[in-house]
Order: structure tokens, then sequence, then C-alpha cells
């Protein structure tokens, strides 16, 4: 494992409007799972070789949550989604870059600035091979969903020791009655539970953002307190 680099950048709220947001970054080369696994339990997400997490001094609404597997139960709604889905496939391999990975994030991406106003450019082959494919190391995956032989979803994760890390997903809209983004989640769920994984580590919960206060649905769940270092122990409650 090596740091390549360690820094703190300020910006506006990419959650909240009106707000200010302080991140630090840790660009490493090679990481091991197991430091991974340290940083993902610390409250770091990982996009490529960046690990990174919002250290703002007056702002706590950017929650670490994971979803305790062992004791979730999927609902009847869930098990409609599910059976909804049975004509749709899935593929798990290391992440790649093709033009079908990136005509569908662009899709996607148009789909969600119209809709909800997300802010759009249209992403180079460069930044998604830095965001999504590069830093994967020997835990990193991406599950590809297909309907028909035509690629309609892709779902980055990290499975670590004890569970799996949430990094990014994104579909065809065109789908979206599928629910792909619930449906994901449930593989998550089941693939976790059967490969007795405890925990689905999902990134950040913020209760006044819309596209991260649904995380709050999937119970039990637990959120991490505090901000530690990776010297020091982390409480999960």
């Amino acid at each position: 494992m090596n740091l390549l680099k360690e820094f703190c950048l300020s910006d506006k709220c990419s959650y909240l409007p009106d707000h200010k947001q302080t991140t630090h970054y840790k660009v490493i080369e090679n990481c091991s799972a197991f430091y991974s696994q340290e940083l993902i339990e610390r409250g770091y997400r990982r996009f490529g070789k960046m690990y990174f997490r919002p250290i703002c001094e007056d702002c706590h609404e950017c929650q670490s949550i994971k979803i305790d597997v062992t004791n979730y139960n999927f609902s009847k709604s869930a098990r409609r989604v599910l059976k909804k889905a049975s004509d749709i496939r899935t593929y798990i391999q290391k992440p790649t870059l093709t033009k079908e990975h990136l005509a569908l994030f662009d899709k996607y991406h148009l789909y969600m600035h119209e809709k909800k106003g997300w802010e759009y450019e249209k992403t180079s082959a460069e930044h998604y091979y830095s965001s999504f494919v590069t830093g994967h190391e020997d835990f990193g995956y991406e599950v590809l969903y297909f309907y028909e032989g035509e690629l309609i979803a892709v779902d980055l994760i990290d499975i670590l020791q004890d569970g799996i890390s949430a990094i990014y997903f994104y579909y065809d809209p065109d789908f979206s009655h599928y629910s792909l983004g619930k449906l994901s989640l449930y593989h998550q769920i089941k693939y976790a539970q059967s490969a007795a994984k405890k925990w689905i580590y999902l990134g950040y919960y913020v209760k006044e953002c819309p596209s991260l206060a649904y995380k709050a649905e999937y119970k039990p769940y637990l959120t991490l307190q505090g901000r530690p270092n990776e010297y020091e122990p982390f409480i999960w409650s």
C-alpha cells in the first residue's frame, strides 16, 4: 500500500443547498482489502484510488450508515420487486469500461438532471476510468444487469471481509418500472446473507437530501458516531 497524497478541499455542499463542505481525501495506490475495510468503517467512501469523507466543522448532517444484514427481513413489496425482475440477468466481474457503460452513464445522469436538477456534464472515458475502474484491487467489482442482452444497469461495489460497500449505481431510465435501485440493493443484501457478511455500507445518509434520505427506509441500520481516524476505535449505534 502506498499513500500517494492526502489533502482537504472546501467547496459548495453536494447534498444541501447554501452549505459549504470540507472533504478529506486520501489517494492510495495498491490499497489492501484490510485497510479499505478500516477506512470504510470510519466513514470513508472510495472512488477509484481516492478515499474521502466530509469533515465539516459546523455540520454533521452526513451520517455514515450501514444495513444490518443479519437481521434484515424482506418485506412483501421487496419480494414483489425481486419477482418482477425475474427476466433480468446479472453478471459480476471486475470493473470495466465500454462504450455501453459510458452511454448508459450519460443517459442516466441526463435523466437525473431533467428530473431532479442534478448538475450534468458529459463524462469522459478518462473520468469514468479514474472514478470506477482503477483502484478496485482484489475487492472491487461491478454487477451488470441485462434485459434481453441489453445492458440496463451497473452496480459498483466493494466486497470486504465483513460486508459490501456500495460505491455507485446507475441505470437506464427506460427500465425504471423495475425499481432497479431497490433491486440492486436487495441483490446486495441477498448476496451478503448467503456469504455470511454482516453489513451493507451505504455511504452517507442526509435527512434533508432527497437523493440520500431514502437510505433510512432499509432497517435495521446503524450510523457511525463521530469521525474516528484510522488509529482510533469506531462506534456504530
